[in-house]
């Protein structure tokens, strides 16, 4: 999810300094892009030779960079896909990447929406105890199929486990992004959480509810579909004074 929000601003920079641009990223996201953006090199990190570029530039999260030495201000405040645009010094009006899919048919000829419900921290999860129960039935009734496209059936630590949700048709599994870009175009809309899957959507095209108080709505892509219970604790990802435990499946 990050690298779908920060390629846009990588694009940005190489049509502003009229450059040869090369970007390295997972191995499993660049044949998204390589069709869509034939004038770009994509390698993977393992790839990367420095001393073949003029420049290289490091976009992330970083953390704990109190005096900005890798970024020029904190990602928490300005959402985390404009964070590269800060790094890389252009413009940073969001944009979704282009993606190319070998295979872009309909995947069933239906209407259907597309939901996951599964993320890596508890604090990420949709918390209401029969939100996705009354989802799914109340998109059925309408006449929609449901399909669940997370990678993982059920997901979990300790005592709390989430399954897929009961109603919705199994697509999970360890499936191409391809293949989950296949799905979310044509799909009436995605339901999900702050999670990869929801920017893939975006980029995808697919209209999107994002349901997330663990982040500010200024943390995501712009989308008029938002839940965020503003009567709650909400926004403690993006709160600097609450430090980010990624090995901590129960943070805040």
């Amino acid at each position: 999810g990050d690298v779908l929000g920060w390629f846009p601003y990588a694009v940005k920079f190489k049509e502003r300094h009229g450059c040869r641009l090369t970007c390295a990223m997972d191995a499993t996201l660049i044949p998204l892009f390589r069709g869509a953006y034939p004038d770009i090199s994509f390698v993977t990190h393992a790839e990367v030779r420095p001393e073949r570029y003029y420049a290289t530039y490091n976009v992330g999260l970083f953390f704990d960079d109190t005096d900005f030495i890798h970024q020029p201000c904190d990602f928490r405040q300005v959402g985390l896909h404009r964070t590269a645009a800060h790094i890389l010094g252009v413009d940073p009006a969001e944009i979704p990447p282009r993606i190319a899919l070998a295979d872009d048919t309909r995947p069933i000829p239906e209407p259907y929406v597309c939901v996951a419900v599964q993320s890596s921290m508890q604090s990420k999860y949709w918390n209401n105890p029969a939100g996705w129960h009354e989802v799914v039935a109340h998109l059925k009734a309408r006449g929609l199929r449901v399909i669940c496209i997370d990678q993982k059936r059920v997901h979990g630590s300790g005592l709390l486990y989430t399954h897929i949700p009961n109603g919705a048709e199994d697509e999970t599994g360890d499936r191409p992004l391809a293949e989950r870009a296949r799905w979310l175009k044509h799909a009436q809309v995605f339901v999900g959480l702050s999670s990869g899957l929801a920017w893939l959507a975006w980029s995808a095209g697919a209209p999107t509810v994002l349901i997330s108080g663990f982040t500010h709505p200024t943390n995501e892509f712009d989308t008029p579909y938002r839940v965020i219970n503003w009567h709650a604790c909400n926004s403690c990802w993006n709160d600097p004074k609450e430090r980010f435990a990624h090995t901590d499946f129960m943070w805040c």
